[in-house]
């Protein structure tokens, strides 16, 4: 035991301690981690609001590219108006075959989905037609090596675009009236501005040929990144599988019926072309 010298009492190691500042010291260390927390939920917001995005693909449209159940990340910066910043950051147009998740024309009936996820079909001064469910652009067929055909009875709408005859009921009324007015010479032409959205799963898929262009300012971004999949069955997981060799489609190595089969490990990271 120590003794004071001043005072000649024992000296108490922790009661000194206590009063050369320890508490203010655990003090620090506490609004060290709150200030650490902080940041971090700073960084994570501006993530999520100017840079990339999560989204889980909730039908089966884009299948096989995306399925029923994959999370993906969207690229919000490589598409977005280009700005102050354009010499820097890596701002580009959007192409034809780029797969981007958009807000829908008529996203306020709240009885719908508010963000889709389809691919670029067609973009401004493209002259745009569907031959027996193939798209022919300017004149030229497109080969469309991501879009796959499942067998479903015939659709003149549908395969036929853009057809002369109200067919539909699915066809939104107001993108009827204004689909004739920019049809020419049996040919859809898209207007400055807008984009035609086209699911890969083409015979089922609600797309542009149903509710219209989408406006340059309703695309959210780019799709790049798959980076979680769970494994949620899609009414045509067998028709898919039958036509399709693709890697998105063949069995992951977890053993059906296992406590790991909830998700589609082979489909982790997998970048979305």
């Amino acid at each position: 035991m120590m003794t004071d010298p001043a005072s000649g009492e024992a000296a108490n190691p922790t009661a000194s301690a206590a009063a050369s500042g320890q508490p203010a010291e655990h003090h620090l260390n506490l609004l060290g981690v709150i200030q650490g927390l902080m940041v971090i939920v700073v960084v994570v917001t501006f993530v999520l609001a100017f840079v990339a995005q999560p989204f889980r693909i909730p039908s089966e449209s884009m299948e096989p590219t995306l399925l029923i159940g994959d999370f993906v990340v969207v690229d919000k910066v490589s598409l977005a108006p280009a700005g102050e910043w354009h010499w820097l950051l890596p701002y580009r147009s959007v192409e034809r075959g780029d797969v981007v998740v958009f807000r829908r024309p008529d996203a306020d009936n709240a009885a719908r989905e508010n963000y889709l996820v389809k691919r670029v079909a067609a973009v401004p001064g493209d002259h745009l037609r569907l031959q027996q469910g193939r798209l022919v652009l300017d004149g030229v067929a497109q080969p469309e090596k991501q879009a796959v055909f499942l067998p479903s009875g015939p659709d003149a709408y549908r395969d036929e675009f853009p057809a002369s005859l109200y067919t539909d009921v699915g066809v939104e009324p107001e993108w009827w009236v204004q689909m004739h007015k920019l049809v020419r010479d049996g040919e859809l032409v898209v207007p400055e501005g807008s984009y035609f959205m086209m699911g890969d799963n083409r015979n089922h898929s609600l797309d542009s040929r149903y509710w219209g262009f989408v406006p340059r300012q309703q695309i959210v971004g780019h799709a790049r990144l798959v980076y979680f999949s769970l494994r949620t069955p899609s009414p045509d997981d067998a028709e898919l599988a039958a036509q399709t060799s693709k890697a998105a489609l063949r069995s992951d190595s977890i053993a059906k019926g296992t406590w790991l089969d909830f998700a589609r490990w082979g489909r982790l990271f997998r970048i979305v072309h």
